[in-house]
């Protein structure tokens, strides 16, 4: 299964369970949520660690088809855009110097 799929079916879930659809605020406090969820599961080495993070991709995905965005799409343009930037290491600290 491939991430535009997958994004739908997670949409296709939040309809099925009536879960928030319209609330574009609340789904990024909810987002939110969970990346405090994954980090508290890191910070105690518990096990769900990667369950969280699960979380997190699926409250992502959903937030990206409410607003109209194919996430796999803006992945891979912004994975392409990274790759291109250059990086200087000033005192400790990676400065980008040009895109």
């Amino acid at each position: 299964m491939n991430l535009k799929q997958m994004q739908k079916e997670v949409w296709q879930n939040k309809l099925n369970k009536g879960f928030n659809t319209t609330n574009v605020e609340k789904e990024f406090c909810l987002l939110y949520g969970e990346v405090a969820e994954a980090f508290d599961a890191y910070r105690k080495k518990k096990e769900d660690l990667s369950e969280e993070l699960a979380d997190i991709a699926i409250y992502l995905m959903g937030l990206s088809e409410m607003l109209g965005f194919d996430l796999e799409d803006e992945i891979v343009k912004k994975v392409s855009k990274n790759e291109k930037r250059v990086y200087k290491n000033i005192d400790g600290v990676n400065i980008r110097i040009s895109d």
